[in-house]
């Protein structure tokens, strides 16, 4: 029996943080050898708020550098770049024709993201979970990690599906109907400066996340400087010490202890003493994945030799679903 197929992908805005490690990407790592995956770098969707053009190409290249250091197996995995592969695009275009407008103006994260950019807001912000929907049917995914505050777009990836093979199928299946794939503890990691918001690249304080790549002395600043309460002895669950659950939960998922073994630790501690140990932690975390980053950008051209590769190989599927909806909707072939 073939394996189910994985599509997943971060967009190349700023460094990773934590919360797009513990978020996805260490679960990707995890998972990866039950499944056929496809990682790619949105960078199609790293345009849908200002940006610079300075530096896309450059931490389109990151990104895919760090996938392979936390830990992604060419093995198991397929690893490219959005917008080296047209079908992204074609697609996206194809199934904005079938999609009512008012599924995307439904959209939450749109809804908030159109407030803070004003008049300025452009027409990619309200249509980039179209193009979401053309990067997961296009290689036919059975399941997509997603968060929590992300499963809005893969239902609306579904109706789309549904509406395609309903209108154009002469009842066959074009496009498979993904599913989720949700890890629930840790899958939403929060702000160090709100125990509220989730860590986020678009949060204009550099004190709120904990990157990838940062030095030992600015993770230790940040976790030093972090939000917390005047309350001594720490716990998990608490809705009035949501900085504590926070805190708490990134010890347990980097430390790799159990959560009954952390709150019997952490009971009657101060948070002078626990933020330290959590110093610790991260710093040891993050080591290995600095140190082999820094090993796979010395080798360029290994990472392009990845990049090229990934491509062709995730090209051949999306053509061909791209040439299977092209033909349901009627469109000729090119002689």
């Amino acid at each position: 029996m073939s394996k189910q197929r994985i599509l997943s992908g971060v967009q190349p805005t700023g460094n990773l943080h934590l919360g797009n490690y513990i978020g996805a990407i260490r679960n990707w790592v995890e998972g990866q050898n039950q499944y056929e995956n496809y990682f790619c770098v949105v960078d199609l969707h790293a345009i849908t708020v200002p940006h610079n053009p300075a530096t896309l190409a450059a931490d389109s290249y990151t990104i895919a550098a760090l996938y392979l250091a936390c830990g992604i197996d060419l093995t198991y995995s397929t690893i490219f770049v959005q917008s080296h592969i047209s079908a992204h695009s074609e697609l996206a275009w194809l199934l904005n024709c079938i999609t009512p407008l008012n599924w995307l103006q439904d959209m939450i994260q749109f809804k908030e993201k159109a407030v803070k950019q004003g008049e300025n807001v452009g027409t990619g912000l309200l249509d980039y979970p179209v193009l979401m929907a053309a990067d997961i049917l296009l290689y036919q995914a059975d399941k997509v990690p997603v968060g929590e505050d992300q499963k809005q777009h893969l239902e609306l990836t579904r109706d789309i599906a549904v509406r395609l093979n309903h209108q154009f199928g002469n009842g066959q299946t074009i496009l498979k109907l993904p599913e989720p794939l949700i890890r629930k503890e840790g899958a939403r990691v929060m702000s160090l400066t709100d125990g509220t918001k989730k860590m986020s690249k678009s949060d204009p304080s550099e004190l709120s996340r904990i990157n990838l790549l940062d030095p030992k002395e600015a993770i230790a600043k940040k976790i030093k400087r972090c939000k917390t309460d005047p309350v001594r002895g720490l716990e998990f669950d608490n809705p009035e010490r949501p900085e504590c659950h926070n805190l708490l939960t990134l010890y347990m998922l980097l430390s790799g202890k159990s959560k009954s073994d952390v709150a019997a630790e952490c009971i009657d501690m101060g948070w002078g003493q626990f933020k330290p140990l959590l110093t610790e932690t991260v710093i040891q975390a993050l080591q290995p994945i600095q140190e082999k980053y820094d090993r796979i950008m010395a080798s360029k051209g290994y990472l392009e030799s990845v990049l090229r590769e990934g491509r062709q190989k995730a090209e051949a599927i999306a053509n061909q679903t791209l040439a299977e909806v092209k033909a349901a909707l009627g469109y000729s072939q090119p002689l």
